[in-house]
């Protein structure tokens, strides 16, 4: 059982402050716009399919803010796709990140259920058709066609809450539902 008490007034659970989840919650429904935020990340391009992507700000609770410390993410391909293997490809990452998402979703949301969680694990695959991303075959998408997660929970929660929290992160929302795009184009 992982639930604690850090002072006589807040209660910890699978690492997540209730106490104050609870309170975000209350502020964010008397002020709906607490709720907005935008998340941003820069990249820059080195050489072949090596690039960059670097994290710092980002705007929530109706005000800009700034991370601790600047977060980079090398991206690259593996040899067999031309890269020399400098970082993790791209759509690799989204797999991390999803997986990310889902582990923080899944455990914050049943810390507020009062539902103790000892152990998650979870293992993520997806395929790819190289000939979308080629333009070999236009009836072929070019990202995940297919994604599969499977989760190994310790805790006192069951199969179907599990389904219904990881449903709820924001990642798998995106990929799981169109989201659009605006791609600008400036020429220097």
């Amino acid at each position: 059982m992982q639930t604690t008490t850090s002072t006589p007034a807040e209660i910890i659970r699978n690492g997540v402050n209730v106490t104050r989840l609870a309170a975000t919650i209350r502020a964010i429904e008397k002020q709906p716009d607490l709720a907005q935020f935008k998340f941003r990340a820069r990249n820059q391009w080195d050489t072949g399919g090596h690039n960059q992507a670097t994290i710092n700000t980002f705007y929530g609770t109706c005000q800009e803010m700034e991370h601790k410390q600047p977060f980079r993410f090398d991206a690259d391909e593996p040899a067999v796709l031309l890269g020399e293997d400098n970082g993790a490809n791209p759509v690799e990452f989204v797999l991390a990140g999803l997986s990310g998402c889902m582990t923080t979703t899944l455990a914050y949301h049943a810390a507020g259920r009062g539902l103790d969680i000892e152990s998650i694990e979870s293992e993520y695959e997806g395929d790819i058709d190289l000939r979308g991303l080629l333009d070999i075959d236009p009836n072929v998408r070019s990202g995940y066609r297919e994604i599969r997660v499977k989760f190994k929970v310790r805790g006192n929660i069951d199969e179907a809450t599990v389904q219904e929290l990881v449903r709820k992160s924001p990642v798998f929302d995106t990929l799981a539902r169109p989201v659009t795009i605006k791609v600008q184009v400036e020429k220097v």
